[in-house]
């Protein structure tokens, strides 16, 4: 079970974009890696919608944001293109990060994701990880107030 204080777990996934994306290639940035269930559904809509209205907060901190469902390539690019989102949509079809996440819904058919956001810091460690949080949009509000109090006490450090 990932916690607060570990490393966060590597990997590598396809993108909505086509490109391959490595976790641990964006050492020195936050990251904020959420998991959702489904794209095109309203909850994770949403969600998807609030985080891109707020990216660019995220980027001015930093941060850059990972969208992480087990569904189909060619269905987040539909769901980028039809909002309009900026950010990366990485595709987990199997549930295989999602189960290193300990974030894999248990008794459903097919594999998908709970609702669960990790926040990392510069040297992948897990900061924080938002779950239980209703409605969908205030996770990304939720997400930017920690990458905000984040960023606050590295600066503080320094």
């Amino acid at each position: 079970m990932v916690k607060i204080g570990d490393i966060a777990p590597d990997f590598t996934l396809p993108s909505h974009t086509g490109e391959k994306i490595r976790l641990h290639d964006y050492k020195g940035s936050y990251i904020v890696l959420y998991f959702y269930p489904r794209a095109m559904t309203p909850g994770c809509t949403r969600e998807a919608v609030r985080f891109n209205q707020l990216l660019d907060k995220f980027q001015e901190l930093g941060a850059v944001v990972f969208g992480v469902s087990t569904d189909p390539v060619e269905k987040l690019k539909k769901f980028a293109e039809k909002y309009g989102l900026r950010f990366k949509l990485l595709s987990d079809r199997k549930g295989e990060v999602a189960k290193k996440y300990d974030v894999l819904r248990k008794g459903v058919k097919k594999p998908t994701a709970n609702r669960v956001t990790f926040i990392i810091d510069k040297d992948l460690r897990i900061y924080e990880i938002l779950k239980y949080i209703k409605p969908a949009e205030k996770h990304a509000d939720t997400a930017l107030e920690v990458v905000r109090k984040l960023a606050k006490a590295y600066n503080e450090e320094k």
